[in-house]
């Protein structure tokens, strides 16, 4: 009887071991915060949910990105079920220090750092107070919710905040190294790697770790969506518009055109950015910007009308719509670096197209951006130059008093004159001694 008990259990002994260890989802977030990596933990979330994971561990390394992206991780993270670890492999700097207190507990290397979040433009200077004012709300709010100081991270947008339980009152943006920030509850504690997070997680127990695998087609969307290829695209897509309508009929214009647009819209469009509206709205930008070169003589409404939707079109495909649209009041700061892809792409790509536009279709096409009539002196032209100087030596008369500037008659043409030296009357006989910068020189025959 013993040995049959003895080896039921050894039967069922790894089933009810395997059904205590604690199963772990790690999902990585490294790299500037964009669009990319705001997919990749909203794939990463969804998968740990459906999973049932215990716990979940977001990997940061950043040194912060688009704030609006950074809301979307922050909403994410809070509304999560499961207890969610931020453990910063280097730097959770900006927007990734508001990640980082999204999650329900922190874990830090040594050597790493959390905090200044002030919000900055593409030069690295502070954003106006309204921008900071809207971070500092977002930070607050998110330490209010996992019960850390508001203080501190308001500290880490405004540098004029001191929060003194810290004790630094030097009116800098703050920063916590990882000793700092344990002492003032903004990490849990210190973790070397990620199985060290998983054990203080577990508090010791066995645990099954599992960390995202990211498709090729993931990482083919989430390259798309990065502001570098994004704003690439805009410029192939207004690029090549610029060219096929200079050069009607040409085709590889056009063509480009098309599949930077597609390339552009369709990972927008999988993800829910773009909608069907954005996109017939840029379509009908494009014929409206078509009509008024081919059909509508000159340049008014439709062409303006065109251009603007167009820019609205390419703006709006990169904003997410469940922030602001038809909700009520619209949140300016989001639309603001999808406004500045767009412009720096569109006035980049306009400078280099009508840079390239004489050397690539020195035709009549491009006829009224620069005068390419060559004046062949086989043709009858002469060169001013020429003419004038001829002229030296030769004597003519003054037509009118020249003191010293007038006129000279030579050969039963008037010129421009200057004599050098003295004056002279009308009538006088004049010797031409030089042309220069356009005019005449002349002097008194000799006595």
């Amino acid at each position: 009887m013993f040995k049959v008990l003895l080896s039921v259990i050894l039967i069922f002994l790894p089933f009810i071991s395997s059904s205590q260890e604690k199963r772990i989802f790690v999902i990585p977030v490294k790299g500037e915060i964009s669009k990319a990596t705001e997919r990749t933990l909203s794939k990463g979330l969804q998968q740990a949910d459906e999973k049932g994971y215990d716990f979940v561990i977001v990997q940061l390394n950043t040194y912060g990105g688009a704030v609006a992206s950074a809301d979307s991780m922050r909403s994410a993270l809070l509304r999560f079920p499961v207890p969610v670890a931020a453990f910063i492999d280097n730097q959770a700097v900006s927007a990734g220090a508001l990640i980082s207190i999204a999650c329900d507990s922190i874990y830090m290397t040594t050597g790493s750092t959390i905090g200044a979040a002030t919000v900055v433009n593409q030069n690295g200077e502070p954003m106006p107070d309204k921008y900071q004012s809207f971070m500092r709300a977002m930070m607050r709010s998110t330490a209010q919710a996992n019960g850390r100081d508001p203080k501190i991270a308001e500290a880490m947008v405004d540098p004029t905040i001191v929060a003194s339980s810290t004790g630094d009152d030097s009116l800098k943006v703050l920063s916590f190294t990882m000793e700092e920030a344990i002492e003032n509850n903004y990490c849990e504690g210190f973790a070397e790697k990620i199985q060290d997070v998983a054990t203080l997680l577990t508090n010791g127990d066995n645990y099954i770790l599992e960390e995202m695998e990211i498709s090729f087609t993931d990482e083919v969307i989430s390259f798309l969506l990065s502001p570098v290829i994004q704003g690439l695209l805009l410029m192939v897509i207004i690029g090549g518009l610029y060219f096929e309508l200079q050069s009607p009929g040409i085709g590889f214009p056009s063509a480009a055109a098309v599949i930077a647009a597609l390339l552009y819209f369709a990972p927008l469009y999988l993800e829910g950015l773009a909608e069907n509206w954005e996109i017939l709205l840029f379509a009908a930008g494009i014929l409206l910007i078509i009509a008024e070169i081919f059909i509508i003589p000159g340049f008014g409404i439709a062409g303006i009308s065109g251009i603007t939707l167009t820019i609205l079109a390419l703006v709006f495909a990169m904003i997410d719509n469940n922030l602001f649209y038809f909700k009520g009041n619209l949140n300016f700061i989001v639309i603001v670096k999808p406004l500045s892809i767009v412009m720096v792409s569109a006035l980049s790509s306009l400078v280099v197209s009508i840079w390239l536009a004489g050397r690539v279709f020195p035709g009549k096409s491009f006829s009224h951006l620069a005068l390419r009539t060559k004046l062949d002196s086989s043709k009858g032209y002469i060169g001013v130059e020429d003419i004038n100087n001829n002229l030296i030596g030769k004597v003519g008369i003054a037509a009118s008093s020249l003191r010293p500037a007038g006129k000279i008659e030579i050969e039963g043409k008037w010129y421009d004159a200057t004599i050098e030296f003295g004056m002279a009357d009308k009538g006088e006989e004049l010797v031409v001694t030089k042309f220069e910068g356009g005019r005449v020189y002349c002097e008194r025959l000799p006595q």
